[in-house]
């Protein structure tokens, strides 16, 4: 367990101010969304901000008006009921005004959730996998998804701002003619509740920025907990426990720092709050002397105490709200920030399409690769060459570098050292899209997709994702054929437990599942990265075989622990702490009498 986080980082009022520049980006997101609601519910709030101070004003009339007539001023009913029906129209025209407001944000709301949602999708799609490793990075991405719905809150909070400060400016109209210096008073009594609130907002901002990756642990945790693709393994082990204290103890440290800021937001702001209420009762009594010596009406009496009952809340509100927009304005910083991340793998200004086919092949100049951070290099001065036709293999122990060498040749990482050339070009001037549209890659840790049979097979070539003839041919090059055949509805059974009806498959039939997809891509070089261990070594000989057969004239590169696999290659190079230690056919490495030779006869002794 981490020690107790640090005191509240408080954010400085010029960050909160250099984070409003991020305001109208984000109106300008909900512009585009959908003109015609934006401009409905923009409309309905100018209306609602000026017809409180229109009721009120009837108010005043019909009051006076009904005084005139109960001291003995005159009988004018006409005028009276013409006042109620305007009063009762104003009121019919607020509800409706309201109720349109509320349909045009609600809709608003939506495509803006789905439209934000697609744009960090998209921008996510266009990073890289060095980017996505990073565990900063994730805590921004985080930060992000949570954004896409929770800034509706924002958007509210600025519709509402406007509504609220012109409904001020019309109220407060004749609150100034009638006494500018008691309106003034209830401003400047404002000020510092508007100060409190800002900084308490600022303090609450820094600590959930500082707790996104505990709570992005605590996610995790949760899905561990109650998930159907780890219950298996963790009622098992019984970690559920385990599981539930651990998040419990990360909730109760965020708990304890949380209600401390709470608990001290709440009795500063009750203090403060005291001074609006001290000038609004001010001048109230002022009002009620005005009135009691007959300087203004009864009508004047009513709508001079509710204006300034009005201005007063308004007046808080407005405050409030301008201090929760700068708050807000920091997590909407948080969203942009995602936006403005560039991936780490520079694309050429004018990238080449990838050579089609391939002449010369990749050839690997003395490469090196190091993660971010990491202070030993995974790979270290590799050399080969990789020509068309050409089967080659990588053996060695877990973290050789051997999965990290197949990402480097799919340029999902550039070298950190050295250089890759694709027919004499380096890789990094070709499209990364057009490179990989060539390669087939099968990871050991393939997905499992919770989508139909078919959609795991088609996404090998989203392109020809309805083509069943094409997925009959990849599901009969991978075996897969044998598991659709059992499947009730084919290529139209879904697969995994997420979903209703899903039907789950065995690791050995998944792994079929994931060489078809590899196969429907008509790629020139196909990679193996181990997606055999679950067979016996005869089946993966047989699968390995079978491979070997419907590459002939492809490159391919095969990675798996058994000898009996690995010989089928042209050429195996041994991987040592990210070295090539030695390279060369099976049958010259046995002849050297080298590494591979006694793993080969360890390997062998386990079989006799």
């Amino acid at each position: 367990m981490r020690g107790a986080k640090p005191p509240e980082e408080l954010k400085t009022w010029r960050e909160r101010a250099e984070a409003l520049r991020y305001l109208p980006p984000l109106l300008g997101e909900v512009w585009r969304t959908h003109r015609g609601y934006a401009a409905a519910g923009l409309g309905s709030r100018l209306l609602l901000s000026v017809l409180p101070v229109a009721m009120l004003w009837v108010s005043k009339l019909l009051v006076d008006e009904v005084v005139k007539i109960a001291t003995g001023g005159g009988l004018n009913a006409g005028e009276v009921w013409r006042l109620l029906g305007i009063e009762i129209g104003l009121v019919v025209a607020t509800d409706v005004l309201g109720r349109v407001m509320g349909l045009c944000d609600s809709l608003l709301a939506d495509l803006f959730t789905n439209r934000m949602t697609l744009k960090l999708m998209r921008h996510a799609a266009a990073l890289d996998l060095v980017t996505f490793e990073d565990p900063k990075f994730q805590d921004k991405l985080e930060r992000a998804r949570r954004q896409t719905t929770d800034r509706l809150s924002m958007l509210c909070l600025v519709a509402g701002l406007l509504q609220q400060t012109l409904s001020l400016v019309a109220m407060s109209a004749s609150v100034i003619a009638f006494s500018p210096v008691l309106f003034g008073f209830l401003v400047v009594s404002l000020a510092p509740v508007f100060w409190s609130e800002s900084r308490f907002a600022a303090m609450a901002y820094s600590l959930l920025y500082r707790w996104t990756p505990e709570r992005r642990q605590m996610d995790y945790l949760r899905l561990l907990g109650a998930s159907h693709t780890t219950a298996k393994e963790v009622k098992l082990f019984g970690l559920s426990e385990f599981l539930i204290e651990r998040v419990n103890g990360l909730f109760e440290r965020f708990y304890v720092e949380n209600r401390k800021l709470a608990v001290r937001r709440a009795g500063v702001n009750f203090l403060w709050g005291l001074l609006p209420n001290v000038a609004y009762y001010a001048s109230f009594v002022y009002i009620l002397e005005q009135a009691m010596a007959r300087l203004i009406t009864v009508g004047d009496l009513i709508f001079l105490t509710r204006a300034f009952s009005n201005a007063r809340a308004l007046l808080g509100q407005i405050f409030q709200n301008l201090s929760r927009v700068a708050e807000q304005a920091l997590y909407v910083r948080d969203l942009f920030d995602f936006f403005e991340t560039q991936p780490a793998l520079q694309v050429a200004e004018r990238a080449l399409p990838a050579p089609r086919p391939m002449r010369e092949g990749f050839r690997f100049e003395n490469v090196s690769f190091a993660y971010p951070g990491a202070e030993k290099n995974v790979l270290d001065g590799i050399s080969f060459r990789l020509e068309p036709g050409k089967k080659i293999a990588l053996l060695g122990e877990n973290g050789a570098g051997k999965t990290t060498l197949v990402k480097l040749l799919c340029r999902l990482y550039d070298p950190t050292g050295g250089r890759i050339l694709l027919d004499g070009v380096d890789l990094r001037e070709y499209d990364p899209v057009s490179l990989r549209r060539e390669i087939g890659v099968i990871f050991q840790d393939f997905l499992k997709y919770d989508a139909t049979a078919g959609e795991n097979i088609g996404y090998g070539a989203i392109e020809r994702l309805g083509d069943e003839t094409g997925m009959d041919t990849a599901a009969n090059k991978s075996y897969a054929d044998t598991v659709i055949r059992t499947l009730p509805e084919g290529y139209g059974t879904m697969l995994g437990r997420r979903f209703e009806g899903g039907r789950e498959l065995s690791q050995g039939q998944w792994q079929k599942i994931a060489r078809a997809r590899a196969y429907m891509r008509e790629a020139q070089l196909l990679i193996l990265d181990e997606p055999t261990a679950a067979l016996d070594a005869r089946a993966e000989y047989e699968v390995f075989e079978r491979f070997a057969h419907l590459t002939a004239g492809k490159s391919a590169v095969l990675i798996s622990h058994r000898f009996s696999t690995v010989r089928m290659a042209d050429e195996i190079l041994v991987l040592e702490r990210g070295k090539i230690l030695e390279q060369g056919s099976h049958e010259e490495l046995l002849r050297h009498g080298g590494r591979y030779a006694e793993l080969f006869e360890l390997q062998a002794a386990g079989y006799r």
